[in-house]
């Protein structure tokens, strides 16, 4: 579900290896291998496609070019590895194909150890303005006057900086064009998800059975992130939610210890060459009570619901309300009060372990085969305890697929 937020109460990446040992972080994960030792990263074929793809696109939205800054989006279409900071480095893609990237004259080694398209690099020193690079380049093609879209994320710096260099360009939402080439997933990117995800459900078997009395979060997202390493996984996060604390879906800032009869919440996932996994399991230490048995068996049937609700060319949002009806009529809600639902029923994967769309009241995008998703209508009771599975999908032809199926027991959680 989420990641990064609260130190306090997860094992975060890779956190859990730099705090303090205890006895039950001592493992050497004996008997794990590589699940992912013979895969092989996005080809140059692949980013081909893709740069070919947003080319047609801004020629469909009546764009001249994109401005994309370092993430997911760079990775995507250019296979740069960076990092955003004061100086930037972006890549601008024109509707022609052509492809430039702008970056510090002292970084140009460097990006170029993971640029994996043709492109003209762009060098600029530390008294000069980088977006006037970008401008002259842009008008040697006859953008000067034209749309130029910006990848959502760029920050405003940049754009005003290319806005006040450009004073004849027109800059434009690229959205359309970004999310047209990344919410759908080529065979090779889904397959890349699946085995994040096979490595995320072999570390929860290898972690669960390991959980004792006294844990803290720590001690078992050291274990899990620990398991992930060894099965070939690069860990995201690891967020462990104990007792009252998973009422809350990123959890409390208090203290927290495995205790007899208590909730144990994971939210976990790794990535494969960037692509990522997020699953979420949710059990009992020791007997559960009737009362966790019933809503652990009523967020499973929620899963279910969103499952069958996700139908090729309906909007996003009707999902959502599928889970909404449902649990409306056992009390829960309305709409997004607790006790209840109180986020989104899932959210796109991919890149990013966020990305554009959500499933959620109101979002009007329609699926389509190649949209990945979450799938974690969690039921949260303030002041007692919350049950989040969750299990990605991906849409087909057909209707969706699981990434990892669904547990059918509080009794046997992993699945």
């Amino acid at each position: 579900m989420h990641r990064r937020r609260f130190m306090g109460v997860a094992a975060i990446g890779g956190l859990a290896a730099s705090l303090p040992a205890t006895c039950w972080a001592a493992d050497d994960f004996a008997g794990l291998s590589s699940m992912a030792k013979d895969t092989q990263p996005i080809g140059a074929d692949e980013l081909q496609a893709r740069l070919a793809k947003a080319a047609g696109l801004l020629r469909a939205h009546d764009m001249d070019a994109l401005l994309i800054e370092p993430g997911a989006s760079l990775i995507y279409f250019t296979g740069i590895h960076w990092w955003r900071s004061e100086r930037l480095t972006a890549a601008v893609l024109t509707r022609e194909g052509e492809v430039a990237i702008v970056t510090p004259f002292f970084e140009e080694p460097s990006v170029r150890e993971s640029l994996s398209v043709e492109a003209e690099l762009l060098t600029w020193d530390e008294d000069e303005n980088p977006l006037g690079a970008v401008s002259a380049w842009l008008s040697r093609r006859g953008f000067a006057k034209g749309r130029i879209g910006v990848e959502e994320t760029v920050r405003y710096f940049a754009v005003d900086g290319l806005q006040k260099a450009m004073p004849g360009a027109t800059l434009v939402n690229g959205a359309p064009v970004v999310r047209g080439c990344r919410m759908i997933k080529s065979a090779t990117e889904i397959a890349l998800m699946q085995l994040a995800t096979d490595i995320t459900i072999k570390a929860y078997r290898y972690t669960a059975p390991r959980v004792e009395a006294g844990m803290t979060p720590a001690d078992i997202g050291a274990i899990m992130n620990g398991a992930t390493r060894a099965l070939g996984g690069s860990p995201e996060f690891a967020l462990v939610l104990l007792g009252e604390a998973s009422a809350y879906p990123h959890g409390s800032g208090q203290p927290q210890r495995v205790r007899e009869g208590e909730v144990v919440l994971m939210d976990c996932g790794c990535n494969v060459h960037g692509y990522q996994s997020d699953v979420s399991r949710s059990w009992v230490h020791g007997t559960a009570t009737a009362r966790q048995r019933q809503v652990w068996e009523q967020m499973r049937k929620g899963q279910l619901v969103a499952f069958k609700a996700a139908k090729i060319g309906v909007p996003a949002g009707s999902v959502d309300d599928a889970v909404r009806t449902y649990y409306e009529g056992l009390g829960y809600g309305p709409g997004y009060k607790l006790p209840g639902t109180s986020h989104r029923t899932g959210h796109g994967i991919g890149l990013d372990g966020h990305e554009p769309v959500n499933l959620v009241r109101g979002e009007t995008t329609k699926l389509a085969p190649g949209m990945c998703f979450s799938n974690e209508p969690g039921i949260y009771i303030p002041g007692e305890f919350g049950i989040r599975l969750e299990d990605c999908f991906y849409m087909t032809a057909s209707g969706p697929k699981w990434f990892s199926e669904p547990p059918v027991s509080i009794d046997n959680p992993i699945g």
